[in-house]
């Protein structure tokens, strides 16, 4: 695997990738900058696949592409021994892409991304991280020995969160739900309208704490926008 600083490319964070003009099809999650195209159907999506497959030097960008028969999930990272995020190359590739669907009359769908990942608070990180290591079959995120992530990218990422104490009324176990940062608002309105309850607000719009009826947490989070770059990468 690669160093991205060795092989020259650019880190971006994602408030610069949402700066950039012309990249309105995509947002940035805590899994890399994704774009959703509605397809309509199986052809369709395989069509976009290969359209995508074959712009120049989309291979250097490394996109994930996720074909089901209502649309195409684009997804632009880089991942290597020493970096996991976004990179200037991945702003020329995102607008290729995002005009090839233009191209074949595929619309956009910014809110329909999100990201999933399951958060562990632990006392003592290095004791619990190589047992779920194990039993995931995942690997170490780069540079991090608190992140574990599928190495096919296909489940959702491990996040281990140091505690200073032990919680025994409280769940050690949660979910954070990434959306759009135009999805924030709607995503925690509907939680709440659903039973939930706000824990805490005091990093929004970054990020809020909710919990169900019963007290199960879970986070609502945005990557940057404006402000502060909020989340990973």
């Amino acid at each position: 695997m690669t160093h991205a600083r060795e092989a020259g490319i650019k880190r971006i964070r994602p408030s610069q990738f949402h700066g950039t003009v012309g990249l309105q099809d995509w947002r940035v999650l805590g899994e890399g900058a994704c774009a959703y195209f509605r397809t309509g159907s199986f052809a369709a999506g395989a069509r976009l696949v290969q359209a995508i497959g074959e712009l120049p030097g989309v291979g250097s960008g490394h996109p994930d592409v996720d074909l089901r028969h209502e649309g195409v999930t684009v997804r632009l990272i880089a991942i290597t021994d020493d970096y996991y995020g976004l990179t200037e190359r991945h702003v020329e590739l995102a607008r290729r892409i995002s005009d090839v669907a233009r191209t074949l009359d595929i619309p956009a769908d910014p809110s329909a991304v999100q990201t999933v990942q399951v958060t562990v608070d632990a006392l003592v990180a290095p004791d619990v991280v190589p047992f779920w290591r194990a039993l995931l079959g995942y690997r170490d995120r780069a540079n991090s020995g608190e992140d574990l992530i599928d190495p096919h990218r296909r489940g959702a990422p491990f996040y281990f969160q140091h505690m200073d104490a032990p919680r025994p009324q409280r769940n050690r176990v949660h979910v954070d739900v990434w959306v759009p940062y135009d999805q924030a608002e709607a995503r925690t309105a509907a939680a709440l309208d659903a039973g939930g309850r706000l824990v805490d607000d005091a990093d929004a719009p970054s990020n809020r704490v909710l919990a169900d009826p019963e007290g199960n947490e879970a986070c609502v989070g945005v990557a940057g926008w404006t402000g502060p770059d909020a989340g990973r990468p």
